[in-house]
């Protein structure tokens, strides 16, 4: 194996196979050693979290695989902590997508003149650069394709698998008593140019709520798998 790429949460090797393997780590992002998942930098690390969001990474690629929806995943080794994925190109420099099923954190801050905290969302789909100076700016489906990032029919891909992959994480977590408000997502391109969801799905990535409270990551993964 070789190392490709060194992440704050995994670290990205090579296979012979052409694939890759993700290693993943128990440094979390944070800040003066409390855990944040909105904070882009090493703030702490906490033993057990790898496994963890490796648990149910698997637990969801298999889910959305078996829909038919396309996922770089390929199969996972809990003894080392690794996950084996398809190549993929990013969009961009890095693009993050947000599904939104209720109004909560930056789409309040924004638009809190016409709407009321935790109003209902449908599936709301949003579009970011990944770029912590900028604060990874918001960008829309024509501005996408205008910068050349990505094409239109790539973006209905996206939205569309977006949407579908809400609902089986939202049904999933509903069935545990959890409410699910927004989700982030990472998508790739391969070498067709076809789109297929990367990265993991983890607690971190998601906002959950339980009797109207917020439930942090660390929790919610605890209450995942109880």
């Amino acid at each position: 194996m070789q190392l490709v790429y060194t992440g704050k949460t995994k670290n990205v090797y090579a296979l012979d196979n052409g694939n890759y393997l993700l290693k993943f780590k128990d440094d979390c992002t944070g800040k003066d050693g409390v855990f944040d998942p909105g904070e882009n930098s090493v703030g702490l690390t906490i033993e057990g979290v790898g496994d963890v969001n490796l648990r149910m990474s698997i637990y969801f690629f298999e889910k959305i695989n078996a829909a038919g929806i396309r996922t770089h995943f390929v199969n996972a080794n809990l003894d080392d902590t690794t996950m084996e994925v398809l190549p993929a190109k990013v969009f961009g420099k890095g693009l993050e997508v947000i599904c939104r099923h209720k109004a909560v954190g930056s789409f309040l801050r924004r638009y809190k003149d016409y709407v009321e905290e935790g109003a209902d969302l449908p599936a709301y789909v949003e579009t970011t650069f990944k770029n912590d100076e900028l604060g990874d700016p918001l960008v829309t489906k024509d501005g996408l394709v205008c910068l050349g990032v990505m094409t239109a029919e790539q973006y209905d891909d996206i939205k569309d698998m977006t949407q579908k992959i809400t609902q089986i994480v939202a049904d999933d977590l509903k069935e545990k008593g959890l409410v699910l408000y927004d989700i982030k997502f990472e998508y790739g391109y391969d070498a067709q140019g076809k789109v297929m969801l990367i990265d993991e799905i983890a607690s971190g990535n998601m906002r959950v709520y339980k009797d109207g409270k917020y439930i942090d990551p660390m929790t919610l993964s605890q209450l995942f798998f109880a």
